[in-house]
């Protein structure tokens, strides 16, 4: 894959189905050829973890996952020993009556006791180990704290692991890296030197019409025109939270499923909660309306206004 162009990839993004733009096509080149994490901010919803997935999909590699959270500590992204297993393995022994003269010196039996075959891994570890370069996402790095960061760091940049009762495991191949992050909080200042960095906005209305028709094949044209019409005036709006393209394509596919053709006012009202998930939020947008309407200019093409 070192041998790709940024044509190369851009073609082998949109076999896959993503709608891309030049600047994310750069920085996915950019990522693999100079093998460096690629941070990506933005708004909840707008495809950034779908990149990681699409990324392993055109390198027809594995896609591991690490999905962060406020307490979020090294074993849970590492390994962690199978105890259960291990104390089995203990009781099979005992109760087979296998002494340490019969079954080896006591170092050999601690040695197997902790080996692979009781070894939990989790995704850094998975993705170290793994047979070839797979996509290793960190999703929502911002959630965890900055202890975790801090350690996520330092494997970042050596890409070994040391395990005391086994040694250091080193990368035999160095995983393509996409961190992703919502800017719960502020990243530390050597994570973001240590990555190539990309943020994705909410999208235009001719790039969310592209996605849309994309991702909902045989939606009605005046219906999907009009629904990303309606996001581009809703995204005005001071939400709680703001709807991303996740929720433009959701309720998209499920008024295409009904065979809808057009969007009128109660269809609208009756189907907020597919795009807006606080009450408050759905409760302006009714306030809101009649001005969203003529803001998207399809304020004609309505019933009962």
């Amino acid at each position: 894959m070192l041998n790709h162009t940024r044509e190369t990839i851009q073609e082998l993004l949109a076999q896959q189905g993503y709608i891309t733009d030049p600047q994310i096509v750069m920085s996915v080149f950019l990522s693999i050829q100079l093998q460096k994490p690629l941070l990506i901010e933005g708004p909840a919803g707008v495809g950034k973890t779908e990149i990681a997935k699409v990324m392993a999909r055109a390198l027809n590699t594995d896609l591991i996952r690490l999905q962060c959270y406020e307490g979020l500590d090294a074993s849970h992204a590492l390994y962690e020993w199978n105890y259960q297993r291990q104390l089995l393995h203990l009781k099979l022994l005992e109760v087979t009556g296998r002494q340490a003269n019969e079954n080896g010196s006591l170092a050999e039996q601690e040695k197997d006791l902790f080996s692979d075959t009781f070894l939990l891994k989790r995704p850094l570890l998975q993705a170290i180990t793994h047979h070839k370069a797979p996509v290793l996402l960190i999703d929502e790095v911002d959630r965890a704290d900055e202890e975790f960061e801090s350690f996520l760091l330092e494997v970042l940049s050596d890409w070994q692991i040391t395990i005391p009762e086994i040694g250091t495991i080193r990368a035999t191949h160095i995983p393509h890296v996409v961190v992703t992050g919502n800017r719960v909080r502020e990243l530390s200042e050597a994570l973001r030197r240590r990555c190539l960095y990309v943020y994705i906005d909410y999208p235009d209305y001719d790039k969310e019409l592209r996605i849309v028709r994309e991702k909902v094949p045989g939606i009605d044209t005046a219906l999907a025109e009009q629904i990303c019409a309606f996001m581009r005036e809703l995204r005005q709006l001071r939400l709680e939270k703001t709807p991303g393209i996740a929720e433009t394509l959701d309720w998209a596919l499920a008024l295409s499923s009904l065979h809808f053709t057009h969007l009128d006012k109660s269809l609208i009202e009756e189907t907020l909660g597919v795009v807006l998930k606080d009450w408050k939020d759905i409760r302006q947008t009714q306030l809101s309306l009649s001005e969203l309407y003529e803001r998207a200019g399809i304020v004609s093409k309505f019933d009962n206004l």
